[in-house]
């Protein structure tokens, strides 16, 4: 009889085992991080911030129930990219949401064990990020925005909506990697194109920014490229502002620039990457590790005008582009 009872015991207790098991999983609270070039109060901000926390809620991680959040938003200054990345990287974090090429590499520096899932990347293999697209190996996965060749193609949709163009000044922030390689597209297609100068205005700040363009508008037949990088978002309503000062047609990468006043947008959906980013964070909760998991890019890419800003710089859009394009304001 005595057998009989520890055997029932033993039996209950692996049965209940399991449960609790279950139970604790359940109840357990993941700590991740959110390292972003934006600033906090920036409307886009918000907007990637809630499609990312919308669809891991989704998924089943919410916070106040089950998900922590740390958050550190840089606005693209150099010396908070170092701070925040050193205080992420001290923090015992799970996963780390990072937005921005700029932002990457420094965490990087400072961590190489710290699972990365990355978003609104250009070249993340020739950033040395990851190992190749299929196999990241390290530390570090996500999702990249453009392949080098569609700087070419800013230029071309540049051309036509003003034929006269001539000039074209390439806004990049020089402490991204990608930089370099979209101005070579770029300074390599401009003379089969009609372009015989192509300058660089760097995007430090607010400062650098409105210097270069103020320059660069005082000779005539120019035009602006705006290649996607953290400064550039940051301060898309001074470039946007500056490029209806001078008059000069500008192409941007996103669609906001559009919203913002902005002539012309060719590129991906931002929002996109950051849901599908969540997905990759809740694999790595799960235990899949970030070097397992390939790097996606954007496979559609949107066209988006406004119109009315065509009709204030004299563009007459080309009905070609416009059968094409999402028009924003008319």
């Amino acid at each position: 009889m005595i057998r009989r009872r520890s055997f029932i015991t033993l039996l209950g207790g692996a049965v209940a085992w399991p449960l609790a098991a279950r139970a604790q999983q359940q109840e357990r609270t993941a700590h991740i991080g959110i390292f972003s070039y934006l600033r906090e109060n920036d409307p886009e901000a918000k907007i990637y911030n809630e499609a990312f926390l919308k669809r891991l809620a989704e998924i089943g991680w919410s916070q106040g129930h089950n998900l922590r959040t740390e958050y550190r938003w840089t606005g693209g200054n150099a010396a908070l990219i170092r701070q925040y990345a050193a205080e992420l990287a001290a923090l015992s974090l799970e996963v780390v949401l990072v937005a921005g090429g700029s932002h990457v590499g420094p965490l990087q520096q400072v961590t190489r064990t710290l699972p990365i899932v990355f978003v609104q990347v250009a070249d993340a293999v020739g950033a040395g990020f990851v190992e190749s697209l299929a196999r990241p190996g390290g530390n570090a996965t996500g999702f990249t925005n453009f392949e080098f060749d569609i700087s070419g193609k800013w230029l071309e949709l540049l051309k036509q909506m003003a034929p006269s163009m001539t000039r074209t000044a390439v806004l990049r922030d020089p402490r991204n990697p990608s930089g370099a390689g979209q101005f070579g597209v770029i300074q390599a297609l401009a003379r089969t194109v009609g372009v015989t100068e192509v300058r660089v205005v760097g995007l430090q700040d607010a400062a650098d920014i409105e210097r270069g363009i103020m320059a660069f508008a005082g000779k005539p037949d120019g035009g602006l490229i705006v290649t996607p990088n953290g400064p550039a978002i940051v301060h898309r309503e001074l470039i946007v502002g500056l490029a209806a000062r001078y008059k000069l047609p500008a192409v941007y990468p996103f669609r906001n620039f559009v919203e913002s006043g902005g002539l012309l947008a060719y590129g991906p959906d931002p929002v996109d990457q950051y849901r599908r980013a969540a997905v990759y964070v809740d694999r790595i909760l799960k235990g899949v590790k970030p070097g397992e998991l390939p790097v996606e890019q954007s496979t559609r890419l949107d066209l988006s005008l406004n119109l009315r800003t065509a009709r204030s710089l004299g563009i007459t859009v080309p009905d070609t582009l416009l059968a094409r394009a999402d028009v924003v304001l008319e």
